[in-house]
């Protein structure tokens, strides 16, 4: 019998005064390969938590040998180890936390469902949803096929539909993209941007890489079109923009150039070859000392966040423009490419464009809203239009966001490591789980998020979240200063009274006129329910606030058709 001793730790106290279970021995006099190797066979979850009892077993479970053969039996069919500083140790933490989970709005399954998992998937990076299938990129660029089951219930109806078999669609892949808009039914075809080998020009010998963009039917998976690029040019993202006639292919570089082509969709699936031009888009050609990072894109417009965070916009259409900006003075039908800088307070790490409002994230965790708020999808508290970035100030340092056609979600992490799910807007069809009558403000959705949820999509039909954790890749938020901090009381010049910036004081006092306008107590409980969907308060404080209505309505009238939902 070997009694554990940790080495760091010291022996056990009063363990010389024990007798019959012989003296303690330390893990310190077997080889570390043997230490190691027993530990291998702990699942992941058991090894991070043996990890955290003391330094010696943090090293040792922190070695690449153990991860090493932890990848090895999570994937075995994984031929390289990734890349990174803990190639092994990240490798094996991906293929662990990879899934993709999903939540059907129709029928009456109500519970978070997990789709197939290819054994051939290294990690998980970017999924999209299509009109039949799911497509996913892993981090070697492997693009899966993911085939959708549609399970039917007894009344005839789709009552949930989960990934059931998967094929590989290509391999070499960095990027993919499909119709821009909300709706899956349009997204036809998959444009996959890819690097393939081609043989060299006559007279020499060998091969050279080059990119090319691939389009495949999302249906069956036939490639229908290919276009191949020169070999000095190389991209890394690709987005669409426009209607199907007029197709624009966006291509960013990877000096942080955008190029653009545009492609007649419907004549794809017809068999004849012929030229596209690609040119230099307009942000690049008047901004050429941009250096674009990312970009987004819908139907009628297209954003660029720069590398130093700042944020470019271009509209397509006249009413898209109104509902961003609320007006039209400076929008030029002759030249819709021409790049409108938004302003911003800081640098922008991220964002999320609907069909006309948006969602920007900046290096502190702040959250920024814009354009139209007819549903309430800005989750301001209110239904007015916003025509300039606007702070949603209950909300932060948000893990993922995603902007609908009349809707918004955010993805949360909470001081336990926990997520949830906040989303705001329009809540018919089942969108906002939970909350069917929607609401003005971001509140908890009836939604299990995994553990490793790290982005999200939502369809006419489900909800999706990809769980895939990267270490290497985490939120890079620094903390405000406190000169900027947002919300705190300065001193008046006069009196010192606080001052009151947002009319929050006018509010309160016209919310209590209301109140006291309602007939009947039970009109003035209403009416206070209402009115905590409209403040801008945490989730958690409008979850307590209605709770605690809700009792005092059943202790106060004791008949009546039943207590309301959190939701009325």
């Amino acid at each position: 019998m070997v009694k554990r001793s940790c080495p760091s730790c010291g022996p056990e106290p009063g363990g010389e005064e024990k007798k019959g279970r012989g003296n303690p021995i330390s893990f310190q006099l077997f080889p570390p390969e043997l230490v190691e190797h027993i530990i291998s066979f702990l699942p992941v979850r058991d090894v991070v938590a043996l990890g955290q009892t003391c330094h010696y077993f943090h090293e040792v479970c922190d070695a690449e040998g153990v991860w090493r053969r932890i990848c090895r039996r999570l994937s075995p069919r994984l031929r390289e180890q990734g890349s990174g500083v803990r190639p092994w140790k990240r490798a094996a933490i991906l293929n662990y936390t990879k899934g993709l989970y999903f939540q059907a709005f129709g029928g009456r399954r109500r519970c978070l469902s997990k789709s197939v998992a290819p054994l051939l998937a290294h990690g998980y990076r970017r999924f999209l949803p299509t009109k039949d299938h799911v497509f996913i990129l892993d981090y070697v660029g492997t693009l899966f096929f993911l085939k959708n089951a549609l399970v039917s219930s007894t009344l005839g109806q789709i009552q949930w539909k989960r990934a059931c078999r998967y094929v590989v669609l290509c391999r070499g892949a960095k990027d993919f993209a499909s119709d821009p808009r909300c709706d899956t039914v349009y997204r036809k075809y998959l444009y996959v941007l890819a690097t393939r080998e081609q043989p060299g020009v006559v007279g020499t010998t060998g091969s050279r890489a080059c990119d090319c963009v691939e389009v495949y039917l999302q249906s069956s998976g036939q490639r229908v079109f290919k276009m191949t690029f020169h070999h000095s040019m190389s991209f890394k993202q690709i987005v669409l923009v426009g209607q199907e006639t007029q197709r624009a292919l966006l291509l960013l570089t990877e000096e942080g150039k955008i190029y653009s082509l545009v492609v007649n969709e419907t004549q794809l699936d017809q068999p004849r070859s012929y030229t596209v031009q690609l040119a230099l888009r307009k942000v690049s050609r008047c901004l050429p000392h941009l250096r674009v990072a990312c970009m987004a894109s819908n139907q009628s417009s297209t954003l660029y966040i720069t590398d130093q965070g700042g944020v470019y916009f271009e509209v397509h259409t006249p009413g898209v423009y109104r509902d961003l900006f609320g007006t039209l003075q400076a929008f030029d039908p002759l030249d819709q490419q021409m790049p409108l800088a938004l302003s911003l307070p800081a640098k922008i790490l991220f964002c999320a464009l609907g069909y006309n409002h948006l969602g920007l994230v900046d290096e502190f965790g702040r959250i920024f809203m814009q354009g139209n708020n007819r549903y309430g999808q800005l989750g301001t508290g209110d239904k007015m239009d916003r025509g300039e970035p606007t702070q949603v100030h209950y909300l932060q340092r948000p893990i993922a966001l995603w902007c609908g056609l009349n809707h918004s979600l955010v993805l949360s992490q909470g001081s336990d490591f926990s997520k949830e799910l906040l989303g705001c807007g329009c809540g018919a069809g089942g969108r906002l789980p939970g909350w069917p009558k929607g609401s003005a403000s971001f509140v908890k959705l009836h939604v299990k998020v995994p553990l490793c949820a790290c982005s999200l999509c939502s369809t006419r039909e489900c909800l999706y979240m990809l769980s895939s954790h990267d270490i290497e890749h985490h939120p890079s938020y620094r903390d405000l200063p406190a000169s900027r901090v947002v919300g705190t009381p300065e001193p008046s010049l006069g009196a010192g009274a606080p001052q009151d910036p947002g009319g929050a004081a006018r509010a309160c006092e016209e919310y209590l006129s209301q109140i006291h306008s309602c007939p009947t107590l039970q009109d003035r409980m209403e009416k206070m329910k209402e009115i905590v969907g409209w403040m801008p308060l945490m989730a958690a404080q409008k979850d307590f606030f209605w709770e605690a209505l809700d009792m005092l309505q059943r202790a106060a009238g004791g008949g009546g058709s039943g207590p309301p939902t959190p939701e009325s």
